[in-house]
């Protein structure tokens, strides 16, 4: 199986036969096998039901897997990738603002050689105070923190590489982030341009406080992509500066002392100097820790610290 297209479901029962025919059409003329994996995430109307029917009309295609209750699209998404069967993964909305007639440029440009194309919602239609402008600060912010620049994390069309998915598990709402996970692992990223239509059926799923969410797994994603085999960095680097800090109060109070005879004792920057210190010298021990911890975690699984692209030759493949 060349390409399994994911698709998280959750009340779109308005939707899914226009979904189901545009999918058809877009891939009537594919040359590669394909499947379609719907994931019906605790849906509270009709979607479960209807999209049985989809998937008694064309088995061969389309596959239905039900989650017992809703556990939030990147959940979702995490079931649908395990039970896909692709070599490729095609991750996108069932609302049909995504157009799966973009789906084979997206494919053509993985087999062009790109890990992952992601998709860019240059003329968006959505409402700008709500969706639009926080999702073009967060993409911003994401792009600065992670430093894989992308215009438009928040579009869910993206086409991946199967092996770029792997080594590493989606919670919260991390669906979003996986173009960062790819680009520290060295995976060769595209953005392209891709079709937005406004949301004719339903009510969105998202809101400001989504936004909320997004920054707070984005510290989760920077500590994993920039620490997580090497914590010490951060924790002993934080521990040197407020022991450098506390040291640095020190001397002042012992020179005011020796000038002018102002004894240490009488200011509180005595006592907050010496917190500091110890304070800073807890933060070098955590980072001690989390590091028998990062090692513990590797070893015990035969994690390994890196990730290969390929092996040519003799015990790989054939050049």
């Amino acid at each position: 199986m060349k390409l399994s297209i994911v698709i998280p479901v959750f009340n779109e029962a308005e939707t899914l036969t226009l979904l189901y025919q545009a999918l058809k059409d877009a891939m009537a003329q594919q040359p590669y096998s394909w499947e379609v994996v719907f994931v019906d995430d605790g849906s509270k109307d009709q979607s479960f039901s209807i999209m049985m029917e989809l998937v008694d009309r064309d088995p061969e295609h389309f596959v239905l897997i039900g989650l017992r209750r809703n556990f939030g699209q990147t959940a979702a998404i995490a079931a649908g990738i395990d039970n896909a069967v692709g070599e490729i993964i095609v991750l996108m909305d069932a609302d049909m603002q995504n157009d799966p007639a973009d789906i084979p440029m997206m494919i053509e440009k993985i087999d062009q050689g790109y890990d992952l194309v992601s998709g860019w919602r240059i003329k968006r239609q959505d409402t700008f105070i709500t969706r639009t402008l926080p999702s073009r600060i967060a993409n911003g912010l994401i792009s600065w923190v992670t430093d894989v620049h992308l215009h438009d994390y928040g579009c869910t069309l993206k086409a991946y590489r199967r092996e770029v998915l792997t080594g590493f598990r989606l919670y919260g709402e991390m669906h979003r982030f996986i173009p960062a996970y790819a680009g520290y692992v060295g995976a060769n990223i595209l953005e392209v341009p891709v079709t937005h239509h406004p949301r004719k059926y339903g009510k969105t799923n998202y809101g400001l406080e989504r936004t909320i969410k997004v920054v707070l797994d984005l510290f989760t994603v920077k500590f994993l992509i920039s620490y997580s085999n090497k914590p010490l960095y951060l924790f002993g680097g934080a521990g040197i500066m407020l022991m450098l800090i506390g040291l640095g109060v020190l001397i002042a109070l012992m020179v005011r002392r020796l000038g002018f005879g102002i004894s240490p004792f009488s200011s509180p920057m005595f006592p907050s100097a010496l917190i500091f210190i110890v304070m800073g010298f807890q933060s070098l021990l955590m980072g001690l820790i989390a590091e028998l911890l990062v090692r513990t975690y590797h070893e015990a699984q035969s994690k390994p610290t890196y990730s290969l692209r390929r092996v040519y030759g003799k015990r790989g493949e054939t050049p």
